[in-house]
């Protein structure tokens, strides 16, 4: 149908099936949805208009739908060990806005990482985002050993006393101490949002610490490791309605009429049937392979010489210095790519270049391990690596490498 409709559009969508079938995706927060998300995503569902909640809605015409979400609040909630889930949100961004929207008033503190330093634009990047524009922005960064340092993050938060403190990264090889956040955060009385997205499927698989009996919010995106479509979900914890028996309902009511209209109800259903997925112990043997994966790049990679902020990495990403190799990250980036291998361009903490050409690349193995691959292909990919940004090998010699490698572990659609 597709074909015969729109030939155009038809023929960059099978372009683009052939790049990701073969190519390596290590970009950490790209993923591989399985055929049954896709088929949610791209079902009648998105013909239809929810504003509101299930059994509270605005149009007619919601009986199936209210039953869909609700099966995705439940499973959000089971799968978390949360008592609240909005799943409505759009993705990561407009979520973390609905937290600050519903606990900040104009001008007031946050507190999250710096961007730099591995944190992310809505988590207080000032000047050119609505969180450092709107809010108040008080960044945090990490030592020179590129790890937090919670001591003297205890010690900077009573000095700006936040209002929230957000404890997520993007950019972050190291696990979370949420314990750790929590004390700081009760010690200034503030909220303490956990953004998980980045490593919402591995806190599942049990490979990272839940926040969930230390934070206040949790905020995850749907796909990256946790392998669903694009969308996000706010969780209220126990600890949460402890603090503001009120904060579910002003969750939900920033989230709707807030900051948004009619939810995306195939989004929502592709949700709950990653959230099903995820359920499963296939689910969390693949968690632990993301991680053991990435552990054993980070090994191979080090001993080809490329240097690794933290030395190494406890979860799905790592991040390359790059600097000994007289390369930049850009350069870096477009380099692999022609290669096959598909990375990005990221700073490094402290970094002397600028961000639109930083001395580090950012690579992970969540898209890889959806491949079923292991440590052989680990070491493998480290030494393809290594070929192309020391210039032993031409980036069409490792193509054809990266080729063979895909079609021995293609793309598995059913999980």
């Amino acid at each position: 149908m597709l074909n015969s409709t729109d030939p155009k559009i038809a023929k960059l969508l099978k372009a683009e099936e052939k790049r990701q079938a073969e190519t390596l995706m290590l970009i950490p927060s790209e993923n591989y949805a399985s055929r049954a998300v896709e088929q949610a995503i791209g079902s009648c569902l998105g013909n239809k208009y929810a504003e509101g909640y299930p059994k509270k809605r605005y149009y007619q015409g919601q009986r199936f739908v209210d039953q869909i979400e609700q099966l995705a609040i439940n499973r959000a909630k089971k799968i978390f060990g949360t008592p609240h889930a909005n799943v409505q949100s759009y993705s990561g961004s407009p979520a973390n806005a609905a937290v600050y929207f519903n606990l900040l008033e104009a001008g007031g503190k946050i507190m999250g990482l710096t961007l730099s330093h591995g944190g992310h634009l809505t988590h207080g990047h000032p000047k050119i985002t609505f969180s450092g524009k709107f809010y108040q922005s008080i960044q945090y960064k990490v030592e020179k050993n590129g790890q937090i340092d919670y001591e003297k993050l205890a010690r900077f938060a009573k000095k700006h006393k936040p209002r929230v403190i957000i404890a997520g990264t993007t950019a972050y090889p190291r696990t979370l101490h949420f314990n750790k956040f929590a004390k700081i955060a009760d010690s200034v009385s503030a909220y303490l949002l956990a953004d998980v997205s980045h490593i919402a499927g591995l806190i599942i698989a049990g490979v990272h610490p839940s926040p969930a009996r230390f934070t206040h919010i949790i905020m995850t995106t749907t796909h990256k490791t946790l392998r669903g479509p694009r969308g996000a979900i706010i969780m209220v914890t126990k600890r949460g309605l402890r603090k503001d028996k009120s904060l579910a309902r002003k969750i939900d009511r920033a989230v709707f009429p807030g900051l948004q209209g009619g939810p995306h109800i195939n989004t929502i259903a592709g949700i709950g049937v990653a959230l099903k997925e995820a359920s499963t112990a296939r689910f969390k043997k693949y968690g632990q392979k993301i991680v053991e994966n990435a552990k054993n790049l980070a090994k191979a990679l080090m001993q080809n010489s490329i240097a690794l902020t933290t030395n190494g990495t406890d979860n799905h990403l790592m991040i390359a210095d790059l600097r000994n190799l007289d390369i930049l990250g850009k350069e870096a980036a477009i380099l692999l790519e022609k290669a096959g291998i598909v990375v990005n361009a990221n700073t490094i903490p402290f970094d002397p270049n600028p961000p639109f050409n930083p001395s580090g690349i950012r690579l992970g193995t969540p898209a890889v391990a959806s491949r079923r691959m292991g440590k052989t292909q680990m070491k493998q990919i480290a030494e393809m690596i290594a070929q192309v940004l020391k210039r032993q090998k031409s980036p069409r010699e490792i193509r054809k490498q990266v080729k063979l490698l895909c079609q021995k572990f293609p793309i598995i659609k059913k999980y």
